[in-house]
């Protein structure tokens, strides 16, 4: 089993201001490796992904040497600046490539979601950076809310050889109980066979303390009919999951979520469609 989306931070080393400004002032603490091993324990997961939380190079290359020395930690997706230029992107791809677990680096991810520019996929400069992404051979994580998808929409189309994977399923409104306009944006997304979609973030999307699985079904339900099996990855977005639900809580809504899959159909969505998409080798 491959959880595809967690994060790992300490404030006292690296200030994380956004869980104080986000109402998760009781994770503004330290969450290591050590910890994550043991939120994994007894669930069957041997590989994650460990995704970037900051805008920020050094923290990309410190990630990457965790994963060096973590044999849970399968690979990253790491941060670059996207807007200084394809040339920029690709030399910092490099660099990255060339230090200390170097070929971990599976993907590059931005914080679209707190652009205040709902069209900021679709400006030239990110476009190229982009571009380099894909020429790099990575993935590209995509952190959109659900407004920004038609510009997720219009630059995967113009990007035909970047690989994306989508994060949280666009952060739909669960705790409001609304599917549209997000379910068919969601879908025209899904349209494009480049992409895929990760099922994680839903918790927190939901009521903290009051979710329960059927009042994420409806959501989890569109992204399946959209992506399929082939394309939907189980991650549990620990440890800001917290906040709302514990992993083994996490990863038991996940199972009940997709339960009406066939055997082989679940085994793809809780690890091999993980390995295959962000071409994972261990």
């Amino acid at each position: 089993m491959i959880d595809a989306h967690h994060h790992l931070w300490d404030p006292a080393h690296r200030p994380q201001p956004w869980l104080l400004e986000s109402g998760m002032a009781e994770l503004h603490r330290a969450f290591g490796v050590d910890e994550l091993t043991g939120a994994v324990a007894g669930t069957g997961v041997t590989g994650t992904v460990l995704v970037q939380v900051l805008p920020d190079l050094a923290e990309t290359a410190e990630f990457l040497a965790v994963a060096e020395r973590t044999p849970l930690v399968a690979g990253v997706v790491g941060w670059v600046d996207l807007t200084a230029g394809a040339g920029a992107v690709a030399e910092d791809l490099a660099r990255l490539r060339s230090g200390p677990g170097g070929g971990k680096l599976l993907g590059v991810r931005h914080l679209v979601q707190g652009e205040a520019d709902p069209r900021w996929l679709c400006r030239p400069e990110v476009r190229a950076g982009l571009s380099a992404v894909a020429d790099a051979g990575l993935a590209y994580d995509l952190l959109v809310l659900p407004h920004q998808l038609p510009a997720a929409i219009e630059t995967v189309r113009a990007l035909p050889g970047l690989r994306c994977v989508l994060d949280h399923l666009a952060k739909p409104p669960i705790a409001a109980g609304q599917l549209e306009p997000w379910a068919g944006l969601l879908r025209e997304l899904a349209a494009e066979p480049q992409v895929s979609c990760k099922l994680s973030g839903l918790v927190t999307e939901a009521e903290w303390g009051a979710w329960t699985v059927d009042q994420l079904r409806p959501y989890a339900a569109v992204a399946l009919d959209a992506f399929g099996p082939g394309r939907l990855l189980f991650g549990s977005d620990w440890p800001v999951c917290l906040a709302a639900a514990s992993y083994p809580d996490v990863l038991g809504a996940a199972r009940e979520l997709t339960a009406g899959l066939a055997p082989a159909e679940r085994a793809a969505v809780f690890g091999a469609n993980a390995r295959r998409l962000y071409g994972l080798t261990s």
